[in-house]
């Protein structure tokens, strides 16, 4: 199966992971909201370190919970891991197969802390250091470049947050959202032809969206060759931007909430003061008028956002990669699954 056919699975994807996961999302808040949990450690990697970016804006915001990425290095390499008094560890992998991951949760067991797996494998070595398992149920991903399993890890930890009282609403409408971006392929295919000469660009995005700067960016770099650099909206302006006096490509993730009049403001600052390149994943007209490559999503709760965001700058990037003339089902030098010690 092709990197194309996966990304177009992803509205049956997304529902089919909010459909049958309910009960196992319910046990796994029942985990996270126990009166005795303080914290949330993460334990990922890659794109699934991304979803876990997610997931600190989501349950913090939600439920408000201190939501941290751990340093699997502490567990392995270096062999100090921290304590985890108080904490929930969840570990986050399509595979469910990297040693340092696994080490993590182990040693969360070790301490008595309760842990959750969150992978598409519920027979791996991920699921099995775990308490609870939660099974995402995205089906066999055959490409290379994660696309449907990270848009079904989101909705996992989206309906684990409805399963802890969160905001329950646009949930069931959210494959449609999906399904939306991927019919306006054609626009997202010209938006993408007019960067194919950039080896190089800054990716922004902030709150829930800085998950998608973050995934944008990976994409860039694994497919289409492109040395791109995620940043806050807010840390851009520590420096980085000087770059784009240099000429750097701007790309931004700009939806509607509460990051938006920052974000426009930033964009309106590039652009006047710097002739900024400037490709926008928005539902916000201004900030799409803003935009050499605009790339408009459906409106949608900020905090589901990301998940139609992801789609498009999936898309963009499909598209790149073949203007760029190379193969995005073949990407240069990384394996589907990689074991990190």
């Amino acid at each position: 199966m092709s990197l194309w056919d996966e990304i177009h699975e992803q509205p049956d994807t997304v529902r089919r992971v909010v459909d049958a996961n309910r009960s196992a999302a319910g046990e796994v808040a029942a985990l996270i909201g126990a009166p005795d949990i303080a914290s949330v450690v993460i334990a990922a990697r890659g794109t699934s370190d991304n979803a876990a970016r997610y997931a600190q804006y989501v349950w913090g915001s939600q439920h408000h919970l201190h939501v941290a990425l751990a340093t699997p290095s502490l567990y392995t390499l270096y062999r100090r891991p921290p304590r985890l008094d108080g904490a929930v560890v969840v570990g986050i992998s399509q595979s469910g197969e990297s040693p340092d991951l696994v080490a993590v949760l182990r040693e969360a067991r070790c301490q008595r802390r309760p842990t959750v797996a969150i992978t598409n494998h519920p027979d791996s070595p991920l699921a099995m250091a775990a308490d609870v398992c939660f099974e995402l149920r995205s089906g066999e991903e055959r490409a290379t470049a994660a696309t449907k399993t990270y848009t079904s890890q989101l909705a996992a930890i989206a309906l684990i947050a409805a399963a802890m009282g969160g905001d329950d609403a646009g949930l069931s409408r959210v494959a449609g959202d999906v399904a939306r971006v991927l019919e306006a392929g054609e626009q997202i295919a010209h938006a993408a032809s007019q960067f194919s000469d950039d080896a190089s660009a800054a990716v922004i995005g902030r709150g829930f969206n800085l998950a998608t700067a973050f995934e944008w960016a990976l994409k860039l770099q694994e497919l289409a060759g492109v040395c791109a650099m995620p940043f806050s909206a807010a840390d851009f302006l520590h420096g980085p931007v000087a770059l784009v006096a240099g000429g750097l490509p701007v790309l931004a993730v700009a939806p509607s909430g509460t990051p938006l009049p920052s974000i426009h403001e930033l964009l309106e600052h590039l652009r006047r003061n710097f002739g900024a390149k400037l490709a926008v994943i928005s539902d916000d007209a201004r900030s799409l008028a803003l935009a050499d490559a605009a790339i408009p999503i459906a409106p949608i709760s900020e905090w589901l956002s990301p998940i139609p965001a992801a789609v498009a700058a999936q898309l963009f990037t499909y598209y790149l990669t073949g203007f760029r003339g190379r193969d995005p089902d073949s990407p240069q030098g990384i394996t589907k699954v990689t074991r990190t010690t």
